[in-house]
């Protein structure tokens, strides 16, 4: 494993932890924070996203640092089907895998109270995906003159009312490391 991936998975253990150490502290008051995060609660909200580095499953000499910037769209409410929590649609620019510049647009959906825990929820998007060109353009799936279609699910964790840190699953590739913050 990398040494940007070891830092990775230890920021985000760490956030886990100091969360639960956090939540055992809890006073029964509620506290300034989650008194502003109410204005959340049934509400439509705006979230940016942030993803300083991915793990890849192989070392290719030709892989890059990843850095990524998105604004992600939170609706409360989703088609009765999906047994969703929220609808969800976004936008990503990143430098992808070959230093190539990318972006993502999607659209889907977020389970809140995963297993019985109030702070961890799971996502999955689906969107067309564009960077990959040239000698890369087979690195993704259905791809034509840089545009490809992708499906990525996550899953995060609810660190605040506010904060969270989410791992994204990139197909066969690897995995992406976010921090996201509500506004």
């Amino acid at each position: 494993m990398n040494h940007r991936a070891t830092a990775g998975i230890a920021c985000l253990l760490t956030a886990l932890s100091s969360t639960a150490v956090r939540a055992q502290e809890a006073q029964p008051s509620p506290q300034p924070q989650e008194a502003a995060a109410a204005r959340f609660d049934g509400k439509p909200y705006w979230e940016l996203l942030i993803g300083p580095f991915a793990w890849h499953w192989s070392n290719e000499t030709d892989h890059k640092h990843v850095y990524l910037l998105g604004i992600e769209r939170n609706l409360p409410g989703a088609p009765q089907w999906s047994h969703a929590d929220a609808t969800i649609w976004g936008f990503s620019a990143f430098n992808n895998s070959f230093g190539q510049p990318s972006a993502y647009a999607y659209y889907g959906y977020r389970w809140d109270n995963l297993f019985g825990y109030p702070s961890l929820y799971a996502k999955i998007s689906g969107g067309i995906l564009y960077g990959y060109k040239g000698e890369y353009e087979n690195k993704v799936p259905f791809n034509h003159d840089g545009f490809g279609l992708a499906i990525i699910p996550g899953i995060g964790y609810r660190i605040t009312p506010f904060d969270a840190v989410q791992i994204n699953m990139l197909g066969a590739a690897g995995l992406i490391f976010t921090y996201s913050r509500r506004f």
